[in-house]
């Protein structure tokens, strides 16, 4: 990432007044979360997914490369009372310890080139929730770029070393106007 990224997101987030809010890839499966362990929530913006994984127990570490999504995150953690330590970090310039997290979120963020680091991440059972855009388009909604969208059932590609546990990807299939549209769901564990 550059400063010109973390200028456009400290934009954003500056703006921002509405509270965080968990992917809907970690709110459907939360029953598949561990009792106890450490989680990150990866490129983690203002933080929905580790608050919540704070409030299910977890230890939680949060990472994005914005000081004001940190700053306001670990505000509303303390404020909150939650496990959740936020941390400015440029996660492309700073690899992933290896088998160190139970759980990590990832949610409208992709860089295919960390496939491998988050998937060495992962601790043994370890479970991997990413969700983000694709290249259906049916709602105008995420990035133009589409080296930033993912193609037809590449997640589960890009995670092959672990075993599927939850996937979603509605395409172009069936009544367009229902469904998820734009975007694909994964829980993955490693086995």
């Amino acid at each position: 990432m550059t400063q010109t990224d973390q200028l456009k997101w400290d934009q954003r987030y500056r703006l921002n007044e509405e509270p965080p809010v968990a992917a809907r890839v970690l709110t459907e499966n939360l029953h598949l979360l561990p009792a106890q362990g450490t989680a990150l929530d990866f490129a983690c913006g203002l933080g929905g997914n580790a608050l919540l994984l704070a409030r299910e127990g977890l230890e939680t570490l949060a990472w994005d490369i914005s000081p004001v999504a940190i700053v306001k995150l670990q505000q509303t953690a303390d404020d909150q009372q939650l496990p959740v330590t936020a941390e400015v970090r440029d996660v492309m310039k700073h690899p992933l310890p290896e088998q160190h997290f139970d759980v990590i979120v990832v949610s409208y963020f992709l860089e295919r080139s960390l496939a491998p680091a988050l998937q060495k991440a992962l601790k043994p059972n370890g479970l991997l929730f990413y969700q983000t855009f694709n290249q259906t388009r049916l709602t105008g909604r995420g990035p133009q770029n589409p080296d930033y969208r993912l193609a037809e059932n590449e997640l589960p590609a890009l995670f092959a070393g672990l075993k599927i546990r939850y996937y979603r990807e509605d395409g172009l299939t069936g009544e367009l106007t229902s469904g998820l549209r734009d975007e694909s769901l994964l829980v993955a564990q490693n086995c």
